[in-house]
């Protein structure tokens, strides 16, 4: 067995360092972008709602649950028959191979009225080897009030294959769950406080004062003074026309209005489990030195036969010899200069020959010596 502190070479970083500069080159190096309302927020009310339903998959080749380890497959199974006037003999127990019990959501999104079609997802939660070539049979969608707001039916779609035989397996892609385009009915519609109010809010994507206010400002100058008004970093609030048509076509005037995003606040995302780095355009370095090294630790085990002499009547015996090996590579003082664009950053970094996985924790100690202007966020 062997464990070992280092990681990849630092090349398996070069994409990301690539990228990021050639971002920072490419738009990252103006002071502010240009965007419009709809891309920064979103009017309050105006959402999509999660549906959920239980359900059966009929039409499987042999690779449904077992019904001895989901016995609610064959419950299901029996209830839906005896809708259809089926009623099976008392102690009579069905163990189908072809049938699935799964799960079914969908989204339903805002305005949709009954008739409209929506897609759903259908998805395994017995022991079944594959839903694919199954048929979804009519499933109602219920909100989070109870209601049933759409019928789910159809054929699924599974963007996988897989074969088995002797003991081995082969599989392509995932077979426990698919889709189905366009695979329920909106049976009913959800109110949309649209139209309730002299006035409608926005709410920003994001919480960020300065973005609040370039927001009111770009709908009063097109709108007329007081038109909006920032009341927090994340809510705006709108006065809009009262008839119906007048306010859509306010609303869709204003979410094509564009304005200057301001730069927004210094920060590096951090995932510690895959060990990617994202820097965003605001980060600044100061001028520092780092030095670093890696350190290895090799555990080998081999083992060692003991075999007894000939009538001896002693028994073979199995041992293991154990090497440990530890290797410190040094790791040579290298100055970093001051960096106030990102490519200077990367630039920075990058001449540290740093693996991913160093350069967490390279970040981390330049955060707290003050030499790096940044929030750390590890996800």
């Amino acid at each position: 067995m062997q464990t070992s502190s280092k990681t990849p070479s630092f090349s398996a970083f070069g994409p990301i360092i690539t990228a990021l500069l050639l971002s920072s080159v490419l738009g990252w190096s103006q002071p502010a972008q240009a965007a419009r309302i709809k891309e920064v927020a979103s009017v309050q009310g105006v959402r999509n709602n999660a549906l959920t339903g239980y359900g059966l998959v009929v039409g499987l080749d042999g690779t449904g649950d077992q019904t001895t380890q989901s016995p609610y497959t064959g419950q299901s199974l029996s209830a839906m028959l005896q809708q259809f006037g089926v009623t099976l003999p008392p102690g009579v127990t069905i163990q189908p191979k072809n049938v699935a019990a799964v799960m079914v959501t969908a989204q339903l999104p805002a305005f949709a009225q009954p008739g409209q079609q929506i897609d759903i997802t259908v998805a395994s939660i017995g022991n079944s080897k594959s839903l694919r070539g199954g048929t979804l049979i009519s499933t109602p969608l219920r909100g989070a009030d109870g209601q049933v707001y759409a019928m789910a039916q159809g054929n699924l779609i599974i963007a996988g294959a897989g074969a088995a035989a002797g003991g081995s397996k082969v599989q392509v892609n995932h077979l426990s769950a698919g889709r189905i385009p366009a695979g329920a009915l909106v049976e009913r519609s959800v109110a949309t406080p649209l139209q309730n109010s002299d006035f409608i809010q926005l709410d920003l994507n994001s919480i960020d004062f300065t973005t609040a206010r370039a927001v009111a400002r770009a709908i009063n100058k097109a709108k007329g003074a007081g038109v909006a008004q920032a009341l927090d970093g994340r809510v705006v609030r709108v006065r809009a026309p009262m008839d119906a048509d007048e306010r859509v076509n306010f609303m869709a005037d204003m979410e094509n209005l564009s304005f200057e995003l301001s730069e927004p606040a210094a920060r590096i995302i951090i995932n510690a489990r895959t060990g990617s780095v994202v820097i965003n355009q605001a980060v600044t370095l100061a001028a520092c030195a780092v030095a670093h090294g890696s350190l290895s630790v090799t555990i080998s085990s081999t083992p060692v036969i003991s075999q007894p002499n000939a009538l001896s009547g002693g028994q073979t015996v199995v041992s293991e010899k154990t090497d440990i090996a530890i290797k410190q590579e040094p790791g040579n003082l290298i100055q970093l200069p001051a960096g106030a664009k990102l490519a200077d950053v990367v630039k920075a970094l990058n001449s540290l020959g740093a693996t991913p996985q160093d350069l967490l924790a390279i970040l981390q100690a330049m955060k707290s010596s003050g030499a790096l202007n940044a929030e750390l966020e590890v996800i």
